[in-house]
């Protein structure tokens, strides 16, 4: 697997201290919570559009631009790429519908 992830995350980190003026990943920190969870609620739908459409290299696209709306929303919650792959890692060989039941007990 690419290092992409981690690479990304080091400079959406760095990004939470700079100036809002200087990158769009810190402008969105600076407008808080709400505003990153739009995006990624925006980058959602875009991604279902683009599915439906069957367009390839857009759905690349759209996809690309929810992970990175999602990782700056982790990067702002203090959590990093790593607890959602090791939450991937523990689910994966398990049966999904068994998953979910254990998750509602």
């Amino acid at each position: 697997m690419s290092d992409i992830l981690k690479q990304l995350e080091a400079v959406l980190q760095q990004r939470k201290s700079e100036d809002p003026s200087s990158s769009y990943a810190a402008s969105l920190y600076a407008k808080g919570l709400d505003s990153i969870l739009k995006k990624i609620g925006e980058e959602s739908a875009e991604t279902i559009i683009a599915a439906k459409s069957g367009d390839k290299e857009q759905i690349i696209y759209e996809t690309a631009d929810l992970w990175f709306h999602t990782l700056v929303m982790l990067a702002q919650q203090d959590l990093s790429s790593d607890a959602v792959l090791k939450e991937l890692e523990r689910r994966f060989g398990l049966s999904g519908l068994d998953e979910k039941a254990s998750r509602n007990k």
